[in-house]
């Protein structure tokens, strides 16, 4: 189609957006005569958000226009780049404005792609790269280009774990409190299982969801996905100074049951008008960092190779993980529920008993609802994404005092453990995980090794019996 200049709503629109600059929006040619580098340019702004190309404007933004005896050799070559210099093809659309020296700007709009990723006719991968563009040099890019148009997920790489590599006492209690069976008997039918999960591959392999979520040692394989966990005196990072700090290995609960439990002993106590043995209630509620905590083991990137942390501050507790928010989500869409699936074989599989797992979308707004004092940082330029929970501030003779230092004066946890039973005899499994900040499988667990070391027996039956410590 052809504008006259003199139709002021289009030319004074056009005219604004040369004014702006080139972006990853908007770029200016002076003129196009190799429909090879045209194709590279219009598969670059598929694969992105799309864009517009103003054909007779100088890269510093002066409209010099074509002369009209260009305008039909240019609208040629654009047909000819779209149509058959990418794959797969896309249909773009022109329109001709005429300027008033009677020269024609060309305005080219290439829209948003539908079948990403495309190619230009030599099978390369164009990406914007601000107002340039750039093509797909890595695997590990090439990964997350397909991860962000929803065609691949880093959950579902094969990794080099057998099923001989699973946790088999977790995996045969998945197995029967999600779906009521026990443990295949043999190879094939292993294999076939874990397929059918999602969590193998034919070859026996597994793939990084089960190894994440099921493996007994995963960092054997995968030694960067941790948790690094430090709880710091005063408001900044020391470079030598802590508290306390311990770095949280083996499958996606273990690390989360470990990472509560740090939370847990470095946060503060309030002491209501319970006993001096009464645990107190946190000085944040536990539920806002079970769910920050899942939220960032299921959600980070894991494409991305570096460790979640958690570190403890002052005034403020911050939980980062690898990976800025997916695609187009914002701060304010997550507040609002609002959820994309970066990892859908963790999230699937999580949420049948291996973590607290709620629903999409659903965590942030938990949190948030129990304590409003949180802020989201979308570190783009970092590749990363920071829940920041605002701490209270005690001033003079608030009956608080920190976990940690209730640690360090009993000793080991299995010490703590055995002191809160000589001192609470009655003490339920329920209770004993409230007081320490863990979970119940993890108090059933300790005591368990306690029994088997000699250290603690129980007398009478379950609901009126008693712990007895021995010395």
């Amino acid at each position: 189609m052809q504008v006259w200049w003199g139709d002021c709503v289009e030319y004074d629109a056009m005219l604004k957006e040369i004014a702006a600059g080139e972006d990853s929006t908007r770029q200016f040619k002076r003129d196009i005569r190799n429909a090879q580098s045209l194709a590279a340019e219009v598969a670059a702004f598929a694969n992105a958000s799309g864009g517009t190309i103003f054909i007779g404007v100088t890269d510093d933004g002066h409209a010099e226009g074509l002369e009209p005896a260009d305008v039909a050799r240019i609208n040629q070559l654009i047909s000819n780049a779209a149509s058959h210099l990418v794959r797969s093809p896309i249909t773009v659309t022109t329109e001709n404005l005429l300027m008033e020296n009677e020269r024609v700007v060309i305005v080219l709009t290439v829209p948003q792609g539908l079948d990403k990723p495309y190619f230009d006719n030599n099978g390369v991968i164009w990406l914007k790269s601000g107002a340039d563009k750039r093509r797909v040099n890595s695997k590990e890019e090439l990964r997350r280009f397909f991860q962000v148009t929803d065609q691949f997920h880093a959950d579902e790489l094969p990794t080099r774990a057998t099923y001989h590599d699973l946790d088999m006492l977790r995996f045969r209690d998945f197995l029967r409190d999600a779906y009521d069976r026990d443990l295949p008997e043999n190879d094939e039918e292993m294999t076939t299982l874990l397929r059918n999960l999602n969590l193998g591959l034919p070859s026996g392999q597994l793939n990084l969801a089960g190894l994440l979520l099921l493996g007994q040692t995963p960092q054997r394989y995968q030694p960067q996905f941790t948790l690094k966990a430090v709880s710091y005196p005063g408001t900044d990072i020391h470079p030598t100074t802590y508290l306390d700090s311990e770095n949280f290995e083996g499958p996606l609960p273990a690390i989360f049951e470990g990472a509560m439990a740090f939370v847990v002993r470095n946060l503060h106590k309030i002491q209501g008008s319970g006993g001096v043995n009464a645990p107190g209630r946190l000085e944040i509620p536990r539920i806002v960092f079970e769910e920050l905590l899942v939220n960032a083991l299921v959600h980070r990137d894991y494409l991305v190779s570096a460790p979640i942390r958690l570190f403890l501050y002052d005034d403020r507790v911050e939980i980062t993980s690898p990976g800025h928010l997916p695609n187009n989500l914002t701060i304010n869409s997550i507040r609002a529920g609002i959820a994309n699936i970066r990892n859908p074989v963790i999230m699937s599989v999580a949420s049948k008993g291996l973590l607290p797992y709620h629903g999409l979308g659903s965590g942030i707004r938990r949190a948030i609802a129990a304590w409003p004092k949180i802020e989201f940082v979308d570190d783009r330029d970092q590749n990363q994404f920071c829940a920041v929970v605002g701490r209270p501030q005690w001033k003079g003779d608030a009956v608080a005092e920190s976990a940690v230092s209730i640690e360090r004066r009993r000793g080991t946890p299995n010490d703590e453990l055995l002191s809160i039973l000589r001192d609470q005899p009655h003490a339920s499994y329920d209770d004993l995980a409230e007081y320490l900040g863990v979970s119940v499988a993890t108090i059933k667990r300790r005591i368990q090794k306690l029994k088997q070391y000699g250290r603690v027996r129980r007398v009478g039956s379950r609901k009126t019996g008693h712990w007895e410590v021995i010395e």
